[in-house]
């Protein structure tokens, strides 16, 4: 008898729709049944648990998240192509909002593409350009986007992007700009060196126009610099699928956030996987160097 989950998903009756269930005879398939409904029945009895832990606790204001598996999650799952991992990751992002909206966490910043993931084939960077332009397109229309009065900024080196890429882009920073409840920030073509270049290479123009002078330069100043200009730094830092490093991800923002890192592919990333980080995070005493 082939019983089963699916790779970090959720214990669900959906698995009676893989072919291997019905190949076993009728009883056996019933004792399946019974047998994926008790581990069913304890996995939500955990989550409310878990939940009340987590909403009884502080909240971070803050959440970056490294969004890492896509790849190998199409492969271990038997999918066509590595686009179909990926797009199984952008459909995620909506959901985790949702999570983060369900706790009142006010900001996200999501690593959708680093400057060096240009280095991947042609065909996955032009395939990716596209899933991300299509979320551009459907948050222009996406009521959850004006219900929750989110805002939405894209951080990176937008030179590096096409022309119809930038369009979308200014069209959703546009629409979204008057919103203030939420924010969700997106690092395209980014890279936290690239960012501190960017940062330097500005304050010294000032400096040599007069503008600025080299003493007025401290933390503050030079983190107006930065592109999360005017946003507090992440509390928490979220990256799935086993790797365990921040990949230049807001390096200099990063000083004093909370790292959490999950075997959990992405794609595959379940709301329970997310309160198990909150609680972590929760549990977490942060001295700040004190």
């Amino acid at each position: 008898m082939q019983c089963f989950d699916r790779n970090h998903a959720e214990f669900s009756t959906l698995v009676v729709d893989d072919k291997r269930f019905w190949n076993n005879p009728p009883a056996d398939r019933i004792r399946c049944h019974v047998w994926m409904k008790v581990p069913s029945i304890l996995y939500r009895v955990y989550e409310r648990y878990l939940l009340h832990q987590v909403k009884a606790g502080p909240k971070p204001h803050h959440i970056g998240l490294i969004v890492d598996g896509n790849r190998r999650f199409a492969k271990t799952h038997g999918l066509p192509t590595l686009h179909h991992g990926h797009l199984a990751g952008s459909e995620k992002l909506e959901s985790f909002l949702r999570w983060c909206f369900e706790l009142d966490i006010k900001i996200v910043t999501l690593y959708g593409f680093s400057i060096e993931n240009h280095r991947r084939s042609d065909d996955e960077v032009e395939n990716l350009m596209f899933l991300i332009m299509q979320k551009f397109k459907e948050f222009q229309v996406d009521p959850m986007i004006k219900e929750q009065s989110v805002r939405i900024r894209v951080l990176g080196r937008r030179e590096n992007l096409s022309d119809a890429m930038n369009a979308e882009i200014d069209k959703v920073e546009l629409m979204t700009q008057d919103h203030d409840q939420f924010h969700l920030n997106i690092a395209i073509s980014y890279g936290g060196r690239a960012e501190i270049i960017d940062a330097v290479k500005k304050i010294a123009c000032e400096i040599e126009q007069g503008q600025l002078h080299v003493e007025d330069v401290d933390e503050d100043l030079f983190a107006r610099y930065l592109y999360t200009e005017g946003m507090p730094d992440p509390d928490l830092i979220i990256r799935t699928s086993g790797e365990e490093r921040l990949s230049g991800f807001l390096l200099w923002q990063s000083a004093y956030s909370e790292l959490y890192f999950t075997e959990v592919f992405w794609p595959a990333f379940r709301r329970i996987d997310f309160w198990r980080a909150m609680r972590v995070w929760q549990q977490r005493e942060r001295r700040f160097g004190k």
